[in-house]
């Protein structure tokens, strides 16, 4: 057995595959050696309550979001933070998934109380292209489908346009409404929804006035109704896919969430 061992050693192609592949081997073993890292918590003592290190966050929306955040913690207790970063791998989390990324960071920071675990965290990875909500164990799952809506309709159309400071502070508003028990914030409508609808609307007015004057039938109504059911139809997808103790005082996550990705 030895023998046959230093026989295959000996061959000029096993010398060169090893040359290849045990520095990359190495590399590979020393990378998910090295230990899962997260960013600095914020000063929320200072009214802030978003970390954001992938540079997502505008200076204005970064306001309101603090802004809202303080005013949740003052009014409801809870505890809502988002985090932006570049990639999970900056963090040597490449081999986490989003979920488990999201699990840990809210342990490490201890987001919310171990009395009162209701905090919440948004995380979005910019290089991912993913996004997660992540609640304290307290919400027992309650809100599950909530965060997915919030994901799908307030953050992910944002995201695809490059909206991300707007998508971001409209998952905050939403989240805001889930902590306070009210119905979800709907997401806008692009702008030129209601010129379509005005221009579509005049259109067929005219081909209506248009008939009685000419006194035609038939197919000029069909084609009436066609355009009226397209005009409803493009309006509706439109407004669909448009885009909805403490901070840190030993919570923990596992109280369910979403996630998502553009």
């Amino acid at each position: 057995m030895i023998s046959w061992i230093k026989s295959l050693l000996s061959t000029s192609h096993t010398r060169s595959a090893l040359v290849v592949f045990l520095p990359l081997l190495t590399l590979a073993a020393t990378a998910h050696a090295q230990p899962v890292r997260f960013p600095e918590r914020p000063d929320v003592k200072q009214g802030v309550w978003y970390v954001d290190q992938a540079n997502m966050i505008t200076e204005a929306e970064g306001a309101e979001i603090n802004e809202i955040a303080s005013n949740l913690m003052a009014d409801e207790q809870v505890p809502c933070i988002v985090v932006t970063i570049p990639s999970l791998m900056e963090y040597n989390a490449a081999h986490f998934t989003i979920e488990r990324y999201a699990a840990a960071l809210f342990g490490e920071w201890g987001i919310g109380s171990e009395r009162r675990n209701y905090g919440i965290l948004l995380l979005v990875s910019q290089g991912d292209r993913k996004a997660r909500i992540e609640f304290g164990q307290a919400w027992g799952h309650a809100h599950d489908q909530d965060a997915e809506k919030i994901i799908q309709t307030l953050l992910v159309p944002l995201f695809k346009r490059g909206q991300f400071s707007e998508g971001i502070l409209g998952g905050v508003r939403g989240l805001d409404s889930v902590a306070r028990g009210l119905a979800l914030p709907k997401s806008k409508s692009p702008w030129w929804v209601l010129p379509l609808f005005i221009v579509g609307l005049v259109v067929v007015i005219w081909m209506i006035v248009n008939l009685f004057k000419t006194g035609r039938k038939g197919w000029a109504w069909a084609l009436i109704a066609v355009l009226g059911v397209v005009l409803f139809f493009v309006l509706r997808a439109a407004a669909s896919g448009s885009g909805g103790g403490g901070a840190f005082g030993g919570g923990s996550s596992g109280g369910g969430g979403a996630s998502g990705s553009w």
